[in-house]
């Protein structure tokens, strides 16, 4: 029994071996066939595979919509503040501006065993006395100007007239007008009025030349008293000495690192608004060698007074410049009386201050300050629409003051980056 269990087992093993190798496929091919039996059917495509489009880079930044906000009515509120109170901030900052000028002359006479407010009042006394007695030796001459207008228009006129060989088209358009206002006249005359209607004449106020006086001299006792605060304020401050500097370094904290860097801004601003006045008495004396020079070489009286003016005036940018062509060609008129010699002379003040004041100015200034030209530019012409002729005076330092907090302060730096070159 044990013989045919054993024999049995091989049978069975090789009837299952028979059994599939007949009735199922292969499993593997033979050694006759090769890749080559396999169909073109059985073997699959290959998909084609295609490059993904090209992403644009991009830049996750959140905004926090909420502070971006607050910021901006921030910015405004501050905008409409100096706008607002002009009178007090136009002041103080001209203070401010004088304070750090004639710091370092008061450093000298202290040096010199002079108290500092006897040096403050000496130097600001001399300012005055200077201003004071410029004003009133040009007076004659700005009165004589003023009174020959009417003259040099009626020439003007006349010399427009003769060029063009007949009456300009103002004067036919002022005959036309003057017609039609007798025509309309004549027939209001000659009609019968209606009944119940009345008819009303508006007649114009006289003419009252007290008026005028008194709002001009309003204005003059408020340029005045300006003036007075500002010379009041900066005798203050130069007396003090570094009091200021002092309180502000106090008030930055406990801190060695944040006085350390609140020293370093005051000093930024102080080296920055120094170079920035020194480069407007360089530019200024600049421009009044250049337009005596040129008004000598063009036979125009008085070529050294022209320069001394021109050089004064070229402290306001872009009116004063406006103020002394359009003077200097009047006068230029008036004496040579041909319109040649006129355009002549203004042409060349004109040109004198469009390369110094809108070409080599603005360059100096972003090289002494480190900002770019644009932000130069954009600043005056942003402080001159905020405070006038003033802004055009304290625009620039007033940005040289920005960028110098902006460049220190971690959060303000964006700002500094571009206000900077």
């Amino acid at each position: 029994m044990t013989t045919d269990s054993i024999t049995a087992a091989p049978s069975q093993d090789t009837h299952f071996t028979a059994d599939e190798g007949a009735g199922l496929p292969a499993t593997s091919p033979s050694p006759r066939e090769g890749p080559e039996a396999v169909p073109e059917a059985a073997t699959p495509a290959a998909p084609s595979i295609e490059a993904p489009p090209a992403s644009p880079l991009t830049i996750h930044m959140p905004v926090d919509v909420r502070n971006l906000s607050l910021a901006l009515l921030a910015l405004f509120a501050s905008v409409a503040l100096l706008h607002w109170a002009s009178a007090v901030f136009i002041p103080i900052m001209l203070s401010l501006l004088l304070t750090t000028a004639l710091r370092p002359s008061v450093d000298i006479l202290h040096r010199w065993y002079i108290p500092r407010w006897l040096g403050a009042g000496m130097l600001l006394v001399a300012i005055v006395a200077g201003l004071a007695s410029a004003a009133w030796s040009l007076s004659d001459g700005a009165a004589q100007l003023v009174d020959s207008l009417p003259v040099a228009t009626k020439k003007v006129r006349d010399n427009l007239k003769a060029r063009a060989g007949g009456s300009s088209p103002l004067d036919t358009m002022q005959k036309a007008a003057t017609q039609i206002e007798q025509a309309a006249n004549e027939n209001s005359a000659t009609a019968t009025p209606r009944r119940g209607v009345q008819r009303v004449i508006v007649e114009r106020p006289p003419f009252n030349i007290r008026d005028y006086l008194w709002s001009g001299t309003v204005g003059l006792m408020s340029a005045l008293g300006q003036l007075m605060v500002v010379v009041f304020l900066t005798f203050f401050a130069l007396a003090s000495g570094n009091l200021l500097r002092d309180k502000l370094l106090r008030i930055a904290g406990t801190s060695l690192e944040r006085r350390k860097v609140t020293a370093h801004v005051l000093e930024d601003i102080t080296r920055q608004i120094q170079r920035y006045l020194l480069l407007q008495v360089f530019t200024s004396v600049l421009v009044g060698l250049a337009t005596g020079l040129a008004y000598w070489a063009l036979g125009l009286e008085n070529a050294a007074v022209w320069g001394v003016a021109a050089g004064v005036l070229n402290l306001a940018p872009y009116i004063g410049s406006a103020l002394v062509t359009g003077a200097s060609a009047l006068v230029a008129f008036l004496q040579f009386g041909t319109l040649d010699m006129a355009l002549a002379v203004g042409g060349a003040s004109l040109v004198i201050h469009t390369i110094v004041g809108n070409l080599l100015t603005p360059w100096l200034t972003s090289r002494t300050s480190r900002m770019s030209p644009v932000a130069v530019f954009v600043s005056v012409l942003a402080w001159g629409w905020l405070w006038g002729l003033w802004g055009l005076l304290l625009g620039i330092p007033v940005m040289m003051a920005v960028k110098a907090v902006c460049d220190r302060v971690e959060d303000l730096k964006p700002v500094g980056e571009l206000l900077g070159q």
